[in-house]
């Protein structure tokens, strides 16, 4: 089987597929206030086109896929094109990535046709702060769907919570204790520079050893390292007492995780995002849609890996951040 490794010795293994750039949320730092011109649905690839280029991906050593938007669960037929994916031999990891709105009617279905972990979005407890960040979103449901994945055997839940200063930082500790009844791992995330939602929301930038000093603090110890501590993402885990939660932190611009990057994103049109921070990227819809063979198409992903960069640059090189928006990409 070929590797995908990219020009600085980085195996990838790990692709990252938006199935929609749509959204029921309209949370401030991932869309701008105006809102989006959608693409049109003919510009999306199809479960089928979706289905090959993964399979492609999967002979070229990628094992881990996980779904994401937008909001996932708003394309329809979501369940069966998980079950088609769920029997691609490769793929021994396949996730979603979810605000958890419309999780709870479908926990069990999505667990059952394949869908073996989530990363839950929830930046707040207190409903009303949930509004003002998400735009009008109501919080029950997604308390909802967090349980409802819970019971369906999903494991691990992980939620994930943007820490942003003057608007939800008080929840850092109570968010801990929701997520340690619960028996869910915790991943506090610093804003990203990220579409010019991106840029409004680092404006309330919280800079993860702020967050690491709070959780020592309500802990009442230090934090120590998680077993396999930095996992096969950006976040770097810290276990909590002697249970199973972990806790991690995504410290995006104080410390950069781009020397373990394993990942590339393919967008619901089709591109291939070589960097979450930078713009460069490669069609794979217009070549697969004019003819292209599957040896084709794999030459074409190994030439675009070739053009992976370093690092994102998002305290380097403003000019070089990407301005697609982060509901686009799939975080």
């Amino acid at each position: 089987m070929s590797e995908l490794i990219d020009p600085f010795d980085r195996c990838i293994r790990y692709l990252r597929v938006s199935v929609t750039d749509r959204c029921n949320y309209r949370c401030f730092y991932c869309m701008p206030s105006q809102g989006l011109a959608w693409e049109k649905r003919e510009e999306f690839l199809s479960y089928e086109e979706l289905t090959r280029v993964i399979r492609l991906f999967s002979e070229l050593g990628v094992d881990k896929v996980r779904l994401t938007g937008g909001e996932p669960l708003v394309r329809r037929g979501l369940l069966g094109f998980v079950k088609e994916l769920h029997k691609l031999p490769g793929i021994q990891d396949l996730s979603m990535s979810t605000n958890a709105h419309l999780l709870a009617g479908q926990a069990r279905a999505l667990a059952e046709a394949g869908i073996s972990r989530v990363n839950i979005s929830l930046d707040s407890l207190d409903p009303e702060i949930f509004r003002q960040i998400t735009r009008n979103g109501e919080l029950q449901p997604v308390l909802q769907g967090i349980d409802a994945a819970l019971e369906a055997g999903m494991h691990p839940v992980k939620i994930n919570m943007v820490v942003m200063q003057g608007l939800n930082d008080r929840e850092i500790e109570p968010m801990l204790d929701y997520a340690l009844e619960r028996g869910a791992d915790l991943r506090y995330i610093e804003t990203m520079p990220v579409g010019e939602a991106g840029i409004e929301g680092a404006n309330h930038y919280f800079p993860a050893h702020r967050i690491l000093g709070r959780l020592k603090r309500q802990l009442g110890t230090e934090l120590i390292p998680a077993k396999g501590g930095k996992g096969a993402g950006p976040a770097r885990y810290y276990q909590v007492g002697a249970g199973p939660v972990r806790v991690g932190v995504i410290s995006a611009l104080s410390r950069h995780f781009c020397d373990d990057c394993n990942r590339v994103r393919l967008t619901a049109r089709g591109d291939l995002v070589l960097c979450l921070g930078q713009e460069d990227r490669a069609s794979l819809r217009d070549p697969m849609r004019e003819g292209a063979t599957d040896d084709e198409m794999k030459l074409l992903i190994l030439r675009a890996i070739a053009r992976k960069p370093r690092s994102h640059e998002f305290n380097d090189d403003a000019s070089r951040v990407s301005l697609r928006h982060m509901s686009s990409l799939g975080g």
